[in-house]
């Protein structure tokens, strides 16, 4: 089946309280991926809740989405949770991400976008390691790598990784991301991926 051409229709939902928004695809047989992001959405108001963060009617918090792909049929999005209270010393932020091909209804994880056996994980810490040197980014114990279900999403045809408040750097920091060409990976790149698709375009 050929890739869509047209980006994919986006529906969004809001919710009055607490204050979250979210997309849906409106597009046929893509059960899989709209189930996908309510549950990324949500599972980030559950971390904030399960932590004690959240208490009705005092804490003040912000669901938000950003669309970073839509183009031939690749959809990504970032999903943040902002949550602030008097309670707390200061305010939290939750992110997480998906990467989708619509005509397919599949999710794609960071390692299902290369080759079986490709050294992918290597040519990506190589690359991190270097922009952390080059914008002096200050770490917490050194740079661990990245792991096969690291946080990603697409923009166009580069992959930004990106790291949790606190993983990996200081708060003040926020969230550490890492654009990366995909052209640069190329070589590892699963030609059927979300990523595969935006670089033959």
């Amino acid at each position: 089946m050929e890739n869509c051409i047209q980006p994919i229709p986006i529906q969004t939902y809001a919710l009055p309280y607490p204050n979250i928004c979210f997309p849906q695809l409106a597009a046929w047989n893509v059960h899989t991926i709209n189930a996908g992001i309510y549950e990324k959405v949500f599972a980030l108001f559950r971390n904030v809740n399960e932590l004690g963060y959240y208490q009705p009617g005092v804490t003040e918090m912000t669901g938000t989405y950003e669309m970073k792909n839509n183009q031939r049929g690749v959809v990504s999005f970032t999903f943040t949770n902002f949550a602030n209270s008097p309670g707390l010393a200061h305010p939290v932020e939750f992110m997480d991400s998906i990467t989708a091909v619509a005509n397919t209804d599949t999710i794609y994880p960071l390692s299902a976008l290369f080759k079986p056996g490709s050294p992918y994980m290597q040519q990506i810490n190589s690359i991190i390691e270097k922009q952390i040197a080059d914008r002096d980014i200050p770490l917490l114990d050194g740079f661990p790598g990245i792991k096969s279900n690291q946080k990603y999403y697409l923009a166009d045809k580069s992959i930004v990784i990106y790291f949790d408040e606190y993983e990996i750097t200081p708060g003040y920091v926020g969230f550490p991301m890492f654009p990366i060409s995909g052209f640069d990976l190329q070589d590892s790149v699963r030609e059927t991926s979300p990523l595969g698709i935006m670089l033959t375009g």
